[in-house]
């Protein structure tokens, strides 16, 4: 019954959406520059395509939630997101965390995401999860893995 219930909701997800509507997948996102995230999801918020997160999206890859609007995101049971706090190489290449960096990433969470973090202590050098049913409880689930995978061009 619930495999109905997927395709029925992939169905009518899919009817919903015009021609113009292309998914864009993030999976296998470990991060990078906080910079370059900026760039590219602000790009995308105009769009008007949908995010589909289906797998692990880390570090910088987060700045989505806040820069992407909340009805453009989904999750699929595989997603999963990691937030650590920013850091800069330090001597040896080891990495010194970055306060001012640290700050101005938490600020770019929605609310709802900064408490998430805040009742685990904040964004310390060791990287914490949101998966499961906690990240479903705050994004809407995604019906339409078939058609994000075979999607070429997104986010990776």
């Amino acid at each position: 019954m619930r495999f109905l219930t997927a395709i029925v909701a992939a169905m009518l997800l899919l009817g919903s959406m015009g021609a113009s509507h292309a998914v864009v997948r993030i999976s296998d996102d470990r991060g990078g520059r906080i910079g370059t995230y900026v760039d590219k999801y602000e790009a995308l918020k105009g769009t008007g395509e949908t995010v589909m997160i289906d797998g692990l999206c880390a570090s910088a890859c987060t700045i989505v939630l806040g820069a992407v609007p909340h009805d453009k995101i989904c999750v699929t049971s595989r997603a999963s997101l990691g937030f650590h706090a920013a850091w800069d190489p330090g001597s040896g290449g080891r990495p010194v965390t970055n306060v001012e960096a640290t700050r101005m990433l938490y600020a770019m969470y929605p609310a709802r995401i900064r408490s998430w973090i805040a009742r685990r202590g904040g964004l310390k050098p060791r990287m914490i999860f949101l998966r499961g049913r906690e990240l479903t409880g705050m994004y809407r689930p995604c019906y339409m893995d078939a058609q994000a995978s075979a999607h070429a061009g997104g986010l990776h």
